[in-house]
């Protein structure tokens, strides 16, 4: 009698132990918001995933959310590296957004870094949303052109050189683009590399709020811009690959690299955040831009300020690899740092507006010169999706722009100049512009 009065407990425990890992189950994709997506079963620091995947999800197909990344562009935990910890992730955030529990727009997360097609007038050229990731592709199509017409072992640097390349060379410059920025921003120092693994790291706590994408950060530390490179261009799909994430993989790796105590350094102790949110729009603050620039987050270098913050003395004043103009603001002589007005190479991020473009020059000597300052040429890309190839302007810093309009069809209705005009007075006061019969961009 006794034996079979203890038997009915045994199945007892059994259903509520599977009933307490469901409800653990269940709890996990309340606090992550997963959605039908898989848990990996890696643990790593916490065990975050050890139950069976797909338990006690409803039958059938289950939406996957437009954050999600590939799994062919997950990396290995084995790979090394460092898992970001809840400290790491909180502090980025609130550099970012100012609070833990912003997040990235679905503008941002599906932004990654895509070429036009090779071999074509734009080959050279990223694609470029309208919006807020717009500034940090801009930003590095600068470095790109930087790298294709004057680093890289090439006869001869004029405009046909950039439409010839192919995909491979597409990569290539991407790769050296990205180890560029992270380098300088590292201090010449050190380089480090933010990708996604398919295990997760950490649990939120408290206000965090997790979007499933920055708790896989891994990150990979380089002492030589070489090997970043290199690892950059092993895993270059990483970047460029769709539903990657690419552009604020970088981001995160630019903030890292100059580490988020120097950033805040930078910044001198404010809370202002790096990234600004209005109605749904993100968008880059004059903090990112010279980061990506100059590899420090000091806004008053590419503002004008010319006060302290700015640098003094030979600070102040060093060249930039690319520089920096700006078309939104009243003409002044100098908007912003002599550093980044004339860098050491004629590429410039322009601001135009709000939004960002590229003006470059095939002339590695144009500002080293002011022989060749009299009359030459420039080529734009704006970044718009509309433009099929590279416009080309004609400066001459002999004539006055005011005397364009007498030279104009008395016919033509056109009283506006664009801003890009005005980026270049900036840098070249008085100078006259020639689209050459393209007609110009607003």
């Amino acid at each position: 009698m006794g034996d079979r009065e203890a038997q009915p407990a045994v199945p007892q425990t059994h259903l509520e132990e599977i009933t307490s890992k469901i409800s653990d189950l269940n709890k996990w994709r309340e606090i992550f918001g997963f959605r039908g997506l898989e848990i990996s079963n890696t643990t790593h620091q916490h065990g975050v995933g050890n139950g069976p995947s797909g338990a006690g999800e409803p039958a059938g197909p289950q939406p996957v959310p437009p954050s999600a990344v590939p799994r062919a562009l997950l990396l290995s935990p084995a790979t090394g590296g460092q898992p970001i910890s809840l400290e790491m992730a909180m502090e980025l955030r609130k550099l970012l957004f100012g609070n833990v529990s912003h997040l990235f727009s679905c503008e941002w997360a599906r932004a990654y870094f895509k070429f036009r097609e090779p071999y074509s007038d734009l080959a050279y050229a990223l694609e470029a949303e309208k919006g807020g990731t717009r500034a940090i592709l801009m930003a590095v199509q600068a470095h790109i052109i930087k790298y294709l017409l004057f680093i890289r072992n090439t006869e001869y640097s004029h405009l046909e050189r950039l439409s010839r390349i192919s995909r491979r060379e597409q990569a290539e410059a991407l790769a050296a683009a990205l180890a560029d920025t992270l380098w300088a921003a590292g201090g010449g120092r050190r380089a480090v590399i933010c990708l996604v693994t398919t295990a997760l790291h950490l649990l939120p706590s408290g206000d965090y709020k997790a979007d499933n994408f920055t708790e896989r950060i891994q990150l990979l530390e380089f002492c030589e811009k070489g090997a970043a490179q290199e690892f950059i261009s092993d895993h270059i799909n990483c970047f460029r690959g769709e539903g990657s994430h690419g552009v604020i993989l970088f981001l995160y790796s630019l903030l890292f690299s100059r580490t988020l105590e120097r950033v805040q350094e930078d910044l001198h102790g404010t809370a202002t955040p790096l990234l600004q949110s209005s109605c749904g729009n993100i968008t880059c603050t004059q903090a990112v831009l010279s980061l990506l620039l100059t590899g420090r987050a000091n806004p008053r270098d590419t503002d004008g300020d010319q006060g302290p913050g700015c640098g003094t003395g030979a600070t102040r004043v060093q060249r930039c690899p690319v520089g920096y103009l700006r078309g939104d603001r009243a003409q002044v002589e100098q908007q912003v740092c002599r550093g980044l007005g004339t860098p050491l190479l004629p590429v410039w991020l322009c601001s135009l507006g709000g939004r960002h473009s590229v003006l470059f020059s095939t002339d590695s000597l144009l500002l080293s010169d002011w022989k060749r300052e009299r009359v030459f040429c420039l080529y734009f890309y704006s970044g718009q999706r509309e433009q099929m190839k590279t416009a080309l302007l004609t400066i001459d810093t002999h004539s006055h722009h005011w005397e364009e309009n007498r030279r104009e069809d008395p016919s033509s209705t056109r009283k506006r100049r664009p801003p890009i005009e005005k980026a270049i007075r900036t840098k070249w006061a008085g100078a006259t512009v020639s689209w050459n019969g393209t007609d110009p961009f607003f």
